[in-house]
């Protein structure tokens, strides 16, 4: 058993262990010497905490001979994306900035999953503050994909789909902003899953945007997400986010078929909104066609372009973005990396009224998805194509075009990647689940309906230990637009008024990206009525 061990599923191990099958010191042992032998291919943790994760493996095979088991993830060594504070252990959002930060307390994911006894194993790559990257430029090389060394694992949660595919961990909490869950998963091969907004509290995880975060599951099966979301879902008054929801049995709503339900097929997001390769749109098809041999009703379904979304969510989440971390970045720019600074940068142009103008366009966003809810009881979507190279990365595609994920983000629905097959080179092809809010076991009963009847969730990447790392030469230095005077004037204005002195290089990566955040200024400032209400909403604390 012991050479499997790193295949195991968190239902899996759970239950070797409550039956005693198992050791959970024999099973992190084992986690931890495939750690050791495949990380310098791959990059995917920033910190591994293995004496911790030995002493923790001890204590709870203790309790559990005692007869004092808690539950499925008592024993199951985890990870974690290093933005969710670890008392005592760094939390350094993947930046220089946040090198030196020890937490005093838990947040209350690592508090959940530690009081269910889960081991903690370390704390997983990020891009810097969960935003930007792949990165060359920080203190941590980017993660590598296991499917193939040369390309992208996705992000911002990119070590947690390293660990993951490469069997290096069972288990991981992830963040989602704009696909960063869904993105790793897609692209490597793995399941993750973004709550509906709210049900997880992100207290003690640092910000990326204060209207779009969500903290989620991430492991190889939509069971073990079930499992993990169980422990860590929850009304948390120190989260201001956070949503009284009701917590039904994640798990056990995955029983059962989908005979009758609803599908709504987004097919417009594959073919004309981001059209994706060939093999991309023939695994679609042949999603459609096992789902409607489940029993599922199928149709194509239409919501607006992904483009809308993706302006809402860039002008209010940068915005928010560049208040968060706007005393370093006056203080200390040059200490942030060429990625993140070409996203968050050029929110200095965006003015208090565009920012309350993509509010109400968020508010209006969320409305004209309810016909689609009523209609449908999940909507059907591809996740990520094959997963490009490392080397291929480009800032200034940040803005050009939007993401198959980011709509969820701003419709604050629930959404789940598992693998929907694989391209001709071998690379992970993802599927997307998207549900009404709220309503987040249903869309985990359809991925499980999924994964029942097709194994690609059950494949894994070959890789040997001693493997050198293949070397990359990243090109994405920032270009200066030819921009005209004025123009160019008046973004270096705004960026003085916003306090932020930029030497030359600096001024540079702000001028490359700000005519696209200038664009999205013009998109949304549409006829509104006067008394047209924002998506902010209010609650007094009893």
């Amino acid at each position: 058993m012991t050479s499997e061990l790193h295949h195991l599923t968190v239902a899996q191990a759970a239950d070797l262990i409550r039956t005693r099958k198992l050791s959970p010191v024999e099973l992190t042992d084992a986690l931890l010497k495939r750690t050791h032998a495949l990380e310098p291919q791959l990059n995917a943790y920033i910190s591994l905490t293995a004496e911790l994760a030995v002493w923790g493996a001890k204590d709870a095979e203790a309790q559990i001979m005692k007869g004092d088991y808690r539950g499925p993830l008592h024993g199951v060594p985890f990870a974690l994306k290093d933005i969710y504070n670890t008392k005592g252990t760094a939390t350094t959002g993947g930046s220089k900035v946040g090198i030196d930060n020890i937490p005093a307390d838990d947040a209350a994911a690592t508090a959940k999953l530690i009081a269910a006894g889960g081991i903690l194993c370390g704390k997983l790559q990020t891009h810097e503050f969960a935003h930007g990257g792949p990165s060359f430029d920080l203190p941590w090389p980017p993660s590598r994909n296991p499917w193939n060394l040369e390309h992208f694992t996705g992000g911002s949660s990119s070590g947690s789909g390293a660990a993951l595919a490469a069997g290096l961990i069972p288990a991981s909490l992830g963040s989602d902003t704009g696909g960063s869950i869904r993105g790793p998963a897609s692209f490597c091969g793995i399941t993750g899953f973004m709550p509906t907004y709210g049900l997880v509290s992100r207290y003690g995880v640092i910000p990326n945007s204060f209207t779009f975060d969500h903290c989620g599951p991430m492991a190889r099966t939509v069971e073990d997400c079930a499992i993990l979301l169980q422990a860590i879902a929850g009304y948390d008054p120190r989260d201001p986010g956070s949503i009284e929801h009701e917590i039904p049995d994640y798990r056990a709503a995955l029983k059962g078929d989908i005979k009758g339900l609803r599908i709504g097929v987004l097919r417009h997001y594959w073919e004309e909104d981001l059209p994706g390769p060939e093999d991309q749109r023939s695994a679609m098809d042949e999603a459609i066609r096992v789902f409607e041999s489940l029993g599922a009703k199928v149709e194509t379904a239409r919501a607006r372009p992904m483009m809308d979304g993706l302006d809402i969510k860039v002008i209010i989440a940068e915005t928010e973005l560049l208040a968060v971390h706007h005393k370093e970045l006056i203080a200390r720019p040059g200490d942030f990396g060429r990625d993140f600074l070409g996203r968050v940068l050029p929110a200095c142009l965006f003015q208090s009224v565009d920012y309350v103008q993509a509010l109400r366009e968020h508010r209006r966003y969320m409305a004209e998805m309810k016909p689609l809810y009523e209609r449908y009881d999940v909507l059907l979507t591809c996740g990520f194509g094959p997963a490009p190279r490392l080397d291929a990365h480009r800032t200034t595609n940040f803005w050009k075009r939007s993401n198959v994920f980011t709509p969820s983000n701003v419709a604050r629905s629930p959404a789940l990647v598992v693998c929907g097959g694989f391209s001709k080179n071998g690379l992970p092809l993802g599927l997307q689940i998207i549900g009404r809010p709220g309503d987040d076991a249903r869309v985990l009963k359809v991925g499980h309906a999924w994964q029942s009847a097709t194994d690609w969730h059950q494949r894994h990447p070959k890789l040997e230990a001693g493997t050198p790392q293949p070397a990359l030469t990243p090109g994405n230095e920032p270009v200066r637009p030819d921009l005209d005077a004025k123009t160019t004037a008046y973004v270096e204005e705004m960026a003085r008024r916003a306090g932020l002195n930029l030497d030359e290089r600096l001024t540079t990566i702000l001028l490359e990206t700000a005519p696209y955040a200038l664009a999205m200024v013009e998109r949304i400032r549409k006829p509104r009525d006067r008394m047209e209400a924002p998506s902010l909403v209010f609650r007094f604390d009893s």
